[in-house]
């Protein structure tokens, strides 16, 4: 693997054990004190982040896979791992926002009221801010780096500031006499985790099923500004955004040397790699001009 690949692999993978051990910290902290108080709206939320460190675990093994060199089954590498294991990220946002929905639709045809104490505000302030920070540094971390996982767990992360927040205002309503608005809190956290999912997948979707991630505009523009380039055409490029594979017709001279248009199709290799950041893999057919 190329050094500075590694060296991106290994700040990701560092990056995502870090988070994983406060994500399950909060996820702790919420399910405990939620299940002591009898807060929907608190073990909801506490499911949410343990999804966070689940989340994290299905990074790692992306991650993993889409650092493995390519051979001969995988001629073009496996960094798509890495987006298909953000798809993971959304399944388990959908089916913790099932689990939040039935336990919220069970509870308004129950007696039962939270309990709220001072630790329940303490606990979820404190989770709060650390959430804030973890879902700053990992979205800033996965910009740097170009991880499709960084950046999917951030917006995942995001979610449960949000979904925070709205524990926070239920357990304030319950304090004051409105019991019922737990349950309706917990529902509203599952809208923003459905929400999340589909971000997430809309993403990912997009990468797996070959969505330009390149304007061929811009590439067009770059080839024909190259001395000896009289016109291109076909321009089409796929793959992540720090993995994009370009190919595309060039036409020539119809009595250039081959020598000549072998340079030439070097050289509008290296001024897209140049010039178009993420771009690993450039295919030029040279045709002769069409008179």
């Amino acid at each position: 693997m190329d050094p500075k690949e590694q060296h991106r692999t290994q700040r990701i993978r560092a990056i995502l054990v870090y988070i994983l051990g406060l994500n399950w910290l909060v996820s702790f902290a919420k399910l405990v004190c939620g299940y002591i108080i009898m807060s929907n709206a608190m073990v909801a939320d506490g499911y949410h982040s343990f999804a966070d460190g689940a989340s994290n675990i299905i990074g790692l093994f992306g991650i993993w896979l889409a650092s493995r060199p390519r051979d001969e089954t995988h001629p073009y590498g496996r960094k798509k791992y890495e987006t298909f294991a953000s798809l993971g990220i959304a399944f388990l946002l959908f089916l913790v926002s099932i689990r939040i929905v039935y336990s919220s639709v069970m509870r308004f045809s129950q007696d039962a009221s939270p309990n709220v104490t001072i630790l329940s505000f303490v606990v979820m302030l404190s989770t709060l801010i650390i959430n804030l920070a973890v879902m700053l540094y990992e979205y800033r971390a996965g910009k740097k780096l170009n991880s499709d996982i960084l950046i999917a767990d951030s917006m995942h992360t995001r979610a449960d500031i949000f979904t925070s927040i709205s524990v926070i205002f239920a357990l304030v309503a319950v304090k004051f006499g409105w019991p019922l608005l737990d349950p309706i809190a917990a529902i509203i956290i599952a809208i923003f985790i459905i929400y999340t999912g589909f971000e997430i997948l809309k993403e990912s979707s997009s990468v797996l099923c070959d969505t330009a991630p390149v304007d061929a505009e811009r590439i067009e523009k770059l080839v024909l500004g190259i001395e000896g380039v009289s016109s291109v055409h076909k321009i089409r490029t796929r793959g992540r955004c720090d993995d994009v594979h370009v190919d595309l017709h060039v036409e020539v001279r119809p009595d250039m040397h081959m020598k000549y248009a072998h340079k030439i199709s070097y050289e509008i290799e290296g001024q897209i790699k140049k010039n178009i950041f993420g771009v690993t893999d450039v295919i030029i057919h040279m045709e002769p001009e069409r008179l």
